[in-house]
Formats: structure tokens, C-alpha cells, sequence
């Protein structure tokens, strides 16, 4: 017997996703959760590889209600979604990639969390199957967190658990008109309106496949998409966050995951043309949302090449690259009774470059890899205080008693 509301609606987009399909499908079914709490909602978007006749297959043998929706091919993955979402019934919405696969327990333990906690986004632990997965925000299960305080910023794939009456409420969906980078936008707004983010980090629910037919979306299409997917990224977080702390460390994301790439080893191999346009797609970016608040939550060399592109200064930029591409360890400069440390890069205090030495100025939690370095603020500004109330002691007794005094 099905409910009425199933608990979770399984949203697949699926296109040319054979034969990894055949193992993300059997990983949907042999879900620990009652079948009657699950739904599926997949979408065969054009394929001509036998997906749809697998996905039919799927449909007559589940055990829980399945709707195959058959569509002409949309051209990337947020149609399909988009489709699968309108049909939704479910309590929450999980979108599974067609060339993935989820954990026994995934769901099981995901609805478990965010009802438990109240929270809108349910984030499971991921592992990479053949591809690098993200990791950074593993570190330890979360009842309840946010966008802010974790690292959640560094993966925004649409893998997660969303609660469907969220994205109902702010008619949220995915942006066709972006062919790559469409999740991160949803995800990010997503954790921005949501009340509260789950972490579970205890356990695998997802794995993410390495496709070796080179179909992986994430690895193909031109670097103007990139640009593309930064700007609606940062555009997003403008309008969702005033000026300020807040937004610059969430801006941190699409400078260093999106724009930085294309500024690496890869801008060596580009011709001139190329070089030349990748400036010109970054220069808008850089002139309305580079600034120090975002900067100074960089590595020096991060900070560098982006301080560079906003510069627009290729020819320095490419002297930058041929450094760090050569594994060179920048000099260190220890200055003011080690308590400031310079990484010196390429064109480090050149006058003809006129690069501020801020840029180069290493962070505490950079800096405090080097020897010698020390944390400055608080013990000098006692240190200095110290000193102050010396001198005056000092002053007091070698000042002779005034005459009106004898």
C-alpha cells in the first residue's frame, strides 16, 4: 500500500546512461526504507542507448511507485530535474545523477536526520568511485549548521536531501538557461533560505562514478561556461546578502573553485586569443565582487593570480603561473619581530609591477607553517603596553621633587 505523501521523491535525470544506470537503479531498490515511503520519478531526456527501455524495465519490477517520463533531449541536466520535480509528492526531494549511485541506508538515515533536526538540507557523506569527490566538510556528523559556519560552500552539487515544502515555497528550480554550474546555484540558494543544514558524515549515502566514455558534464563544455556559472553565482549571492563579511566568504567559492582554474597551468597552454578572452570574461566579475574581505581568505598565490586578473596583467600573471607550475617554493620574509610574513612570489616588491605588498602578506593560518613565524596581535599589544608602563615608572623616579615640594 502507497502513502499518500511518500517520504522522499527519488528524481532521476538520466541521458545516454547506460550501463551505469543499471547499478544507480539497483541502488535505489535495494534501499533499507520501507518502498512504500519512496518514490521515483525518472526522466529519460532523449537518450538513444537503451536508458528509457531500462528505466521501463524498472518501472514494471520496483517495489515502490515509479513514473518514467520520456522527453526529446533538453540539452543538460536542469530540464529533466525540473520535470521530475513538478511531479513530486514526496515530504523531501532527492536528485540522483543516473551514472551514481546511493548507500543501502541513504535515505533511511537522511529523512531520519532532518526529521529529527527540522532541517531543510540533509547533506550525506560522499565517496568518489574512479573521480575526487569533495571532502572538506566530512570532518563530523552535524545535527543542525549553515552555510556560514561549516564548509558546506565547497559542494554544491544537487545530491542532496531537500525539503520539498522549501523549494515549493520559493519556487526554486534549476536555471536552464546555465550549462554548467546549474546546481551550484540552486544548492547555494538553497542553504542560504534554508532553516538549518544536516551533515551526516558517519556514513556513505552517495557515490559519485568517474564515467570513463568522457560523458561527465563537469568535464566537458568551453570555459565561457565557467565564466557563465560564476557570474549567476555571484550574482545570486549580491542579491541574497548585503556588502559585507558574510557575503565575501561565501564569494569566496566561485572565485577560487570557478575562476581561478582557468588562471592556472592550463592559461600556459592557452593561445593569445584564448588568454586574451578569459581577461575579458573575468574583468566584469573582478570589478564588482573582488575586494580585500574576499582576498585576504586566500593563499598568497590564490591572491596573487586573482589580484593579477583583476589587474588585468597577463604577462605578470603568466610569470606567477611558471612559478607555482614548477613547484617552486616562494622565499620567505619575515619582518616586524616575526609577526608578518611575505611569500615571495614572482615580482615581489618590483617597482616596474607595483604590486602592493599585501598580496603577498601570508595569513595566520598560512603563515603559521613557517618556523619563525609568530602570532602578533595580542602579545604585542601587551608587549607594547608593558613597555609604555616602564618607560613611565622609569620617568617617575629620575624626575627631580619640585622646589614647593622640599
Amino acid at each position: 500500500m502507497t502513502l499518500a505523501e511518500p517520504d522522499v521523491s527519488v528524481i532521476i535525470g538520466a541521458y545516454e546512461a547506460m550501463p551505469y544506470l543499471v547499478e544507480c537503479l539497483a541502488s535505489v531498490e535495494a534501499q533499507s526504507m520501507d518502498p512504500a515511503r519512496i518514490e521515483v520519478i525518472a526522466v529519460n531526456d532523449g537518450s538513444r542507448d537503451g536508458t528509457g527501455d531500462c528505466l521501463d524495465e524498472f518501472a514494471a519490477r520496483a517495489p515502490m511507485p515509479v513514473t518514467v517520463i520520456h522527453q526529446e533531449n533538453s540539452g543538460g541536466p536542469s530540464g529533466p530535474r525540473n520535470v521530475g520535480l513538478a511531479k513530486a509528492t514526496g515530504r523531501y526531494v532527492f536528485f540522483l545523477d543516473a551514472d551514481d549511485r546511493l548507500g543501502p541506508e541513504a535515505l533511511e538515515r537522511m529523512v531520519a536526520m532532518a526529521d529529527k533536526n527540522g532541517t531543510d538540507v540533509v547533506l550525506g557523506r560522499v565517496e568518489g568511485i574512479n573521480r575526487k569527490p569533495p571532502q572538506s566538510m566530512w570532518g563530523k556528523t552535524l545535527d543542525r549548521t549553515d552555510v556560514f559556519s561549516s564548509n558546506i560552500k565547497f559542494t554544491l552539487s544537487a545530491q542532496k536531501l531537500f525539503r520539498r515544502a522549501l523549494l515549493e515555497r520559493h519556487g526554486m528550480r534549476f536555471d536552464e538557461s546555465l550549462w554548467t554550474g546549474e546546481d551550484a546555484l540552486f544548492t547555494m540558494e538553497a542553504y542560504l533560505r534554508a532553516d538549518g543544514v544536516s551533515v551526516l558524515a558517519d556514513y556513505t549515502c552517495y557515490y559519485l562514478v568517474g564515467r570513463t566514455d568522457g560523458k561527465h558534464v563537469t568535464k566537458s563544455g568551453s570555459y565561457t561556461l565557467r565564466f557563465d556559472s560564476a557570474r549567476a553565482l555571484m550574482e545570486l549571492l549580491a542579491r541574497m546578502l548585503p556588502p559585507g563579511a558574510k557575503r565575501d566568504v561565501l564569494m569566496v567559492r566561485p572565485f577560487l573553485v570557478t575562476v581561478l582554474p582557468q588562471f592556472g597551468p592550463v592559461f600556459l597552454r592557452n593561445d593569445e586569443e584564448i588568454r586574451r578572452t578569459k581577461m575579458e570574461l573575468a574583468k566584469p566579475l573582478m570589478d564588482a565582487y573582488w575586494n580585500e574581505g574576499v582576498a585576504h581568505r586566500l593563499r598568497v598565490h590564490e591572491r596573487l593570480r586573482l589580484h593579477l586578473v583583476a589587474q588585468q596583467r597577463p604577462d605578470l600573471l603568466a610569470d606567477v603561473i611558471e612559478f607555482i607550475k614548477a613547484k617552486t617554493a616562494p622565499t620567505p620574509v619575515l619582518e616586524k619581530r616575526g609577526t608578518r610574513l611575505y611569500l615571495a612570489y614572482p615580482h615581489f616588491r618590483s617597482k616596474p609591477a607595483g604590486i602592493p605588498d599585501r598580496v603577498y602578506l601570508a595569513e595566520p593560518r598560512e603563515a603559521k607553517a613557517y618556523p619563525g613565524w609568530r602570532q602578533g596581535s595580542t602579545e604585542s599589544f601587551l608587549r607594547r603596553a608593558t613597555r609604555k608602563i616602564r618607560r613611565t615608572l622609569s620617568q617617575r623616579r629620575t624626575t627631580p621633587r619640585s622646589a614647593t615640594a622640599a
